[in-house]
């Protein structure tokens, strides 16, 4: 039987323009109004379409960056076994450059009819990335958590590590081996978490190597995550006499070691590194790498939980959970070189 606008609208006591767009899976309307239509549809026998039906018990998108990045693995294997002993299967969307993109995963995942998603490191860490994508998925209403990126007014869970004190430890560490001359490498600053990791690296350095703020500008490079940027910043930050540096993920921290190999020099005797995240097999590296560890596993449990309490009704509440880094001081840190400069002199 077709469903008449005018005898939903009248059972739900709503408008006719507020039954259609329920009808058609519009947002924008709330969540409470939204289900005394699809009550009213039950009540006078209509068959609801079929994007509105039930969501598919049990299916959760899972979108993740790239995997060459070992720590995107770690994530997705965590949260893959953390949804499998809820009762949830993962449906896991790598995202690789030029491939498919965030917003047509979402798509997809919307087809399926998934009961929420989980994203790590997706837009939602991008400060110039359009975030009302992120609204209208709660408008419909679909329960969403973000890993590692952080955006005011979303409604929705955020678990992050904190990357500004993540910095802050590692600058700590170089100066108490007698480092000042302490450069930041890390990625594009339109993302939050490099953002954060900048602001911590200032404050540590102003506060404990004693450095001026006006003489930290050229000390820090901003590169392209992965091997390759992280070489090419430490190149740059070597000719400017740096002795240790904080690096924003393992990729970019054995770069640093390549670029300092190249030029004759050892890891740590004449440069200390220290990475960011811990991701496997950081600790067989030549040499093993000191880094901030992630807590990955604490973080994916906090996420999956959130997001099932979300998809149960129970409303997880929608801030941000912000999990401390832990310091694995391991070969590629050492005592400063004899004779290193103490003290920073301002660039040209």
């Amino acid at each position: 039987m077709r469903a008449r606008l005018s005898d939903i609208a009248q059972q739900a006591e709503v408008s006719e323009a507020t039954v259609s767009r329920v009808l058609n899976d519009r947002p924008g309307v709330a969540p409470e109004t939204r289900q005394a239509v699809l009550t009213a549809l039950d009540v006078l026998g209509y068959e609801r379409p079929a994007r509105l039906r039930k969501r598919s018990a049990g299916l959760v998108g899972l979108v993740v960056p790239e995997l060459d990045n070992p720590i995107f693995p770690a994530f997705a294997q965590v949260i893959e076994s953390t949804l499998a002993q809820s009762g949830f299967t993962p449906v896991l969307c790598t995202q690789t450059a030029g491939g498919v993109t965030e917003d047509e995963y979402v798509e997809m995942l919307l087809d399926r009819q998934v009961s929420g998603i989980v994203f790590v490191s997706g837009l939602h860490a991008d400060t110039a990335a359009n975030h009302d994508r992120y609204r209208a998925l709660l408008a419909r209403p679909l329960p969403v958590v973000m890993i590692n990126g952080y955006v005011p007014g979303i409604g929705a869970p955020f678990v992050s590590c904190d990357d500004r004190e993540a910095a802050e430890l590692a600058v700590a560490h170089l100066v108490a081996l007698g480092h000042r001359r302490i450069g930041l490498i890390t990625g594009p600053d339109r993302f939050v978490p490099v953002q954060r990791k900048v602001a911590g690296w200032r404050a540590a350095m102003t506060r404990l190597a004693g450095v001026a703020e006006a003489d930290l500008g050229s000390f820090a490079e901003l590169s392209l995550f992965g091997v390759e940027g992280g070489e090419a910043a430490a190149s740059r930050l070597l000719d400017r006499g740096v002795t240790g540096v904080v690096c924003g993920s393992d990729l970019m921290a054995l770069g640093a070691v390549r670029a300092a190999r190249q030029r004759g020099m050892t890891v740590p005797g004449d440069l200390s590194v220290v990475g960011y995240d811990d991701s496997p097999l950081m600790a067989f590296t030549d040499p093993p790498l000191t880094t901030m560890r992630q807590p990955v596993a604490a973080m994916a449990v906090a996420a999956v939980r959130a997001l099932v309490d979300e998809i149960n009704g129970h409303g997880a509440p929608h801030s941000e959970y912000l999990f401390r880094p832990e310091l694995v001081v391991r070969g590629s840190t050492a005592v400063a070189p004899a004779g290193a400069q103490l003290s920073y002199a301002r660039s040209a």
